[in-house]
C-alpha cells in the first residue's frame, strides 16, 4: 500500500480528524516545496488557507456517508505562491470516536483556472472596447476587469499627457510619466499607496512603469518589495502587495501609455499572461486611435457644418432617393420651408417644371459615378417663385454605392433680370439708331440690302467710367442696371442735343461719333463740347447719387469705314485707325481727363483750351504726342 500511495500522480496528505497531518506521498512534497519531515505532524492550514471550511464540509458530507468530490481550494506552497487545488476528501472510520481518518487527494487545477481567467478577461476587455464610447470611459473598466478577472488587487494607468491619447515617438526619451487613474479591490487598504502613487513622476527606464515604457515590452515582477524602486517598494510592501507586471499601450512605433498592475500574493512570472496583456495593450492603443479619428472627424464636421450654416450660397444633400439628409440656413431662407417640411420632402419636388428632366438626367448620370461641371437649374420657393441658380453636384460612395449626393448653388435670379434688362436696353438703342440714321442708309438696312460705306472725316469719342467696376462688385445687379441706366441717358440726351450718334456701349464704355448721319463740317466742335458736358454730368450724377465715379475721355479725328454687321438686329458698328487710336487715347489717358491727338487738337485749338501732355506709344502707330482738352475759349 505503501508503494501505491508513493507512486501517485496526485497529492495525498492524511490528517487527523483535527487536521494535524499524518502522512504524505512524494507528488505532495514536490506540489507544495516542503519535505515531508516539515510536513509531518503540522496543522493542514501550513498548506490550505481556510482548512475549517474544508474540514465542516467533510464532516457534513460524512454525516451523509458520502465522500467529497472535487473541492476546491486555494492552497499555497513553502514559498506563498498560491495554488488552485481540487480535492477529493473521505473520512476513514475508528473504532474509537473521535479518532477518525480524513484522506485527501489533491490535483493541481491552477493552469485550468489561469486559462479560464485570460479567456474571460479577453473576452470582457473585447466587451469593453466595443461598447464604450470614450477613451475616460473605457480606461477605468478595462482596469477593474483585468483585476477581477485575472485575480489581482490593484491596476493603474500612467502617461505623459493629462490624460492618454496624446501620442509620443518612439525616439522621444523626455517624456514625465505620471499616474492618471487607480482601481483597487476592497481587500486592500492601500490609501498611503495611492496618496504616493499620484505624487510620484518616472522617467523612461526608472520605475516599473519607466521601464516598460523605453523597453515598450510588458515586464514582470515577482515581489515588488525586492525590486529596488526606492520610491514605491516600502508603502507597496506596507499595502501588502507583492507581485506586479504591467504592459504599453502601444500602436505600432507610437506609445500611449503603460498599464501596471499588483497583487497580495508573490506570484511566478506567466508567460502566457504577459503574452496576453501585450495583445490587450495593441486593442487598447487601437481603440485609442480609433476614437481620436472619430472624434476629429466630428470636429471637421462641425467646422464644415459652420461654415455651411453661415455660407451664402444654397447647399443641400440628399440620398439616392432623392431625399433631403441636408440643407443649410440659406438654403432654407432662399426657398421659404421649414426643417420639419423639408424632412418629407423630394428634391425633384421643387425643381422648376422647365428644368426638371435635365436635372434628373444629370443626377442619375452623378450616382453612376460621372464628374459633371456646371449644372444651371430652378427651384421654387415655398410662394411659388421661381429662383435661378448655378453650381456643382457631385456623389459620395462607399464601398462602390452611392449614399449621397451634395450640390453647392448660387443665385443667379438677379443676374438673368440684370441681362434680359441690358439686352432689352441694347435693342432699343439699335431701334432708335436705326431711326435715326440718314435714309440712304436706313432704308437699305430695312430692306437687309448691304451697306457699307467709307467716311473721310469723323471725329471718334470713347468714354469709360473709373471705378464702376468696383462699385458693382458690392451691389445687387439691378442697382447696376439703374446706375449705368441713369448715366446714359444723360449721356444719349447731351448726344441728340450736339446732334451726335452713339454707335454702341460696352458696359460702362460709350462710343460716340461726329461727322455721321448729317456729315455736320463742326462736328469735332460737338464732340469736345459733349466730352466737358461728360465731366459735368458725371460731377452732378456722384453728388445727387452719393458716388465717387470719374470719366476718362479720348477723342481722335480722322477717317472710319461704318456699316451693319447684324442684319437681324440692324447693328451698326465702325472700323478703322481712327477707332482705334481713339480707344488708345481712351484707354491711356488721365482718370477725369480728357485726351486727344494732335490731329483733333489742330482743328480744336482756335476755340478750346488744352495743355499738352506729351509723347505716349500707341500699338501700331508708335510714339504720338496728345494733348488734354482742358475748356472752351472765352
Amino acid at each position: 500500500m505503501d508503494q501505491v500511495i508513493t507512486a501517485m500522480a496526485d497529492a495525498l496528505f492524511i490528517t487527523s480528524n483535527l487536521g494535524r497531518i499524518k502522512k504524505v506521498n512524494r507528488a505532495a512534497q514536490e506540489l507544495f516545496g516542503f519535505s515531508e519531515e516539515e510536513l509531518i505532524n503540522k496543522p493542514i492550514s501550513l498548506i490550505i488557507d481556510d482548512e475549517q471550511v474544508l474540514i465542516e464540509a467533510i464532516h457534513q458530507h460524512s454525516f451523509f456517508q458520502k465522500n467529497l468530490q472535487n473541492l476546491e481550494v486555494v492552497c499555497r506552497t513553502k514559498t506563498r505562491e498560491k495554488r488552485l487545488i481540487a480535492f477529493s476528501c473521505s473520512v476513514i472510520p475508528k473504532t474509537i470516536k473521535g479518532l477518525e481518518e480524513i484522506v485527501y487527494i489533491g490535483r493541481d487545477i491552477t493552469a485550468r483556472q489561469q486559462r479560464e481567467q485570460r479567456t474571460s478577461a479577453q473576452y470582457a476587455i473585447t466587451r469593453i472596447l466595443s461598447e464604450s464610447q470614450t477613451v475616460k470611459q473605457v480606461i477605468p473598466q478595462i482596469l477593474q476587469s483585468i483585476c477581477q478577472n485575472l485575480g489581482w488587487d490593484l491596476g493603474e494607468l500612467w502617461t505623459p499627457s493629462q490624460y492618454i491619447g496624446t501620442s509620443v515617438q518612439e525616439h522621444s526619451l523626455n517624456a514625465v510619466l505620471r499616474c492618471v487613474e487607480i482601481w483597487s479591490s476592497r481587500v486592500i487598504s492601500a490609501r498611503e499607496f495611492k496618496a504616493i502613487t499620484w505624487q510620484t513622476t518616472y522617467t523612461p527606464g526608472v520605475g516599473l512603469p519607466g521601464r516598460i515604457w523605453i523597453r515598450r515590452l510588458p515586464l514582470w515582477i515577482q515581489d515588488i518589495t525586492e525590486d529596488g524602486d526606492q520610491r514605491r517598494s516600502q508603502p507597496a510592501a506596507e499595502a501588502g502587495l507583492h507581485a506586479a507586471f504591467g504592459f504599453p499601450i502601444l500602436d505600432d512605433s507610437e506609445i500611449l501609455g503603460v498599464m501596471v498592475f499588483f497583487s497580495r500574493d508573490v506570484q511566478p512570472k506567466d508567460k502566457e499572461l504577459l503574452q496576453m496583456v501585450g495583445s490587450i495593450g495593441s486593442q487598447i492603443a487601437q481603440f485609442i486611435k480609433r476614437k481620436q479619428a472619430e472624434d476629429a472627424l466630428v470636429e471637421s464636421e462641425e467646422r464644415y457644418r459652420d461654415l455651411f450654416e453661415n455660407a451664402n450660397d444654397l447647399i443641400l444633400c440628399v440620398n439616392a432617393y432623392g431625399r433631403f439628409l441636408y440643407v443649410n440656413r440659406a438654403w432654407r431662407e432662399a426657398l421659404g420651408y421649414s426643417e420639419a417640411e423639408i424632412v418629407n420632402m423630394n428634391i425633384f419636388d421643387i425643381i422648376h417644371l422647365e428644368f426638371k428632366q435635365d436635372c434628373l438626367q444629370r443626377f442619375y448620370r452623378v450616382l453612376s459615378g460621372e464628374k459633371i461641371g456646371q449644372v444651371k437649374a430652378a427651384f421654387v420657393t415655398k410662394d411659388g417663385q421661381t429662383i435661378f441658380l448655378e453650381g456643382n453636384i457631385n456623389c459620395k460612395f462607399v464601398e462602390g454605392y452611392p449614399v449621397a449626393t451634395r450640390g453647392i448653388f448660387r443665385t443667379v435670379t438677379q443676374r438673368l433680370t440684370a441681362e434680359e434688362a441690358l439686352r432689352h436696353q441694347q435693342e432699343e438703342t439699335e431701334r432708335l439708331l436705326l431711326n435715326s440714321l440718314p435714309a440712304a442708309i436706313s432704308k437699305p438696312l430695312k430692306e437687309e440690302a448691304n451697306i457699307v460705306e467709307d467716311v473721310a472725316d469723323v471725329t471718334v469719342l470713347f468714354a469709360d467710367i473709373v471705378g464702376f467696376s468696383e462699385i458693382a462688385a458690392s451691389i445687387s445687379a439691378i442697382q447696376l442696371v439703374n446706375l449705368l441706366n441713369s448715366i446714359f441717358s444723360t449721356f444719349d440726351r447731351l448726344t441728340k442735343q450736339h446732334g451726335l450718334q452713339r454707335i454702341k456701349t460696352i458696359g460702362d464704355a460709350y462710343i460716340v461719333i461726329g461727322g455721321l448721319p448729317t456729315r455736320r463740317r463742326d462736328h469735332a466742335q460737338a464732340i469736345a463740347q459733349i466730352a466737358l458736358q461728360m465731366q459735368t454730368a458725371i460731377a452732378l450724377f456722384n453728388t445727387e447719387n452719393n458716388q465717387n465715379f470719374s470719366i476718362r475721355i479720348g477723342i481722335h479725328r480722322g477717317s472710319v469705314v461704318a456699316g451693319v454687321i447684324d442684319f437681324n438686329k440692324f447693328t451698326y458698328d465702325l472700323w478703322g485707325n481712327t477707332v482705334n487710336i481713339a480707344r488708345c487715347m481712351e484707354s491711356q489717358g488721365i482718370v477725369g481727363k480728357i485726351q486727344v491727338t494732335e490731329d483733333t487738337y489742330k482743328s480744336l485749338c482756335d476755340e478750346f483750351l488744352f495743355e499738352k501732355r506729351g509723347e505716349i506709344e500707341v500699338q501700331g502707330k508708335g510714339k504720338m504726342t496728345t494733348y488734354l482738352l482742358i475748356g472752351r475759349k472765352r
